[in-house]
C-alpha cells in the first residue's frame, strides 16, 4: 500500500476527526494526528489485516523551542510482511520549564519497542507517556536535572561533585594531562 491508500483506510475507519493535517508531498509523507487518539490508532494499525504494522521502528521527541511553542512526537511504523511504512506526528503545546510535562498516551502495550523509545523521549526531551509501565530515565542518571534536548535546557554546573560544565577557556586539553 502507498501513503494515499493507507490514509484512505484510516479516514474510512476513524473519519476526519483523527487527522489534523496531511503532508502528502514531503520526501516522507506523514499524518498529523490528535494525541488522545494515538492508542486507538496504534491498535488499529497493528491489528488491521490490510495494514499490519508489526514494527514500530522509532519514536522521536522534538522540541521546536519557546518561539514556536510546540513539541512533536514522531512515530515511524513499518509492516515487514507487506513492505509499507507510515509516519505519524503529534503536535503538543510546549509547556514552560516549571510546568507539567506534555503528555501522550503510551504505545508500549501494542509494540514492545515503544518501551525504550518512549523512555528515551521522556529522558531527553521531557515528554510524559501516560500508561507507560516503567517511565524512568534510560540514558541519564535517575537524579539528573532537566531534559538535555529541550531548547531551554541549562546544563548544571556540578553533578555529585563532578564538574559538568566548562567555559570554553576552561576545557581541559591534552597538554593538561
Amino acid at each position: 500500500m502507498n501513503f494515499s491508500e493507507i490514509k484512505e483506510v484510516l479516514l474510512s475507519q476513524f473519519g476526519e476527526g483523527i487527522i489534523v493535517n496531511s503532508v502528502d508531498n514531503a520526501p516522507q509523507p506523514y499524518l498529523v494526528v490528535h494525541a488522545e487518539r494515538i492508542a486507538d490508532l496504534g491498535t488499529f494499525l497493528h491489528r488491521d489485516e490490510r495494514l499490519f504494522f508489526d514494527h514500530l521502528a522509532c519514536v522521536t521527541g522534538i522540541d521546536n523551542g519557546a518561539e514556536a511553542g510546540t513539541m512533536e512526537v514522531v512515530y515511524n511504523f513499518y509492516s515487514i510482511p507487506y513492505g509499507h511504512g507510515l509516519m505519524l506526528k503529534i503536535m503538543l503545546v510546549r509547556n514552560k520549564e516549571n510546568e507539567p510535562l506534555p503528555t501522550v498516551p503510551s504505545l508500549s502495550h501494542i509494540w514492545r519497542t515503544a518501551d525504550w523509545h518512549e523512555r528515551e523521549a521522556y529522558d531527553l526531551v521531557g515528554i510524559h507517556f501516560e500508561g507507560h509501565p516503567d517511565l524512568r530515565r534510560i540514558l541519564l542518571p535517575a537524579d539528573w536535572e532537566g531534559h538535555p534536548l529541550r531548547r531551554d535546557y541549562t546544563v548544571q554546573e556540578v553533578y555529585h561533585g563532578i564538574r559538568v560544565r566548562y567555559e570554553d577557556r576552561d576545557v581541559p586539553t591534552s597538554d593538561d594531562v
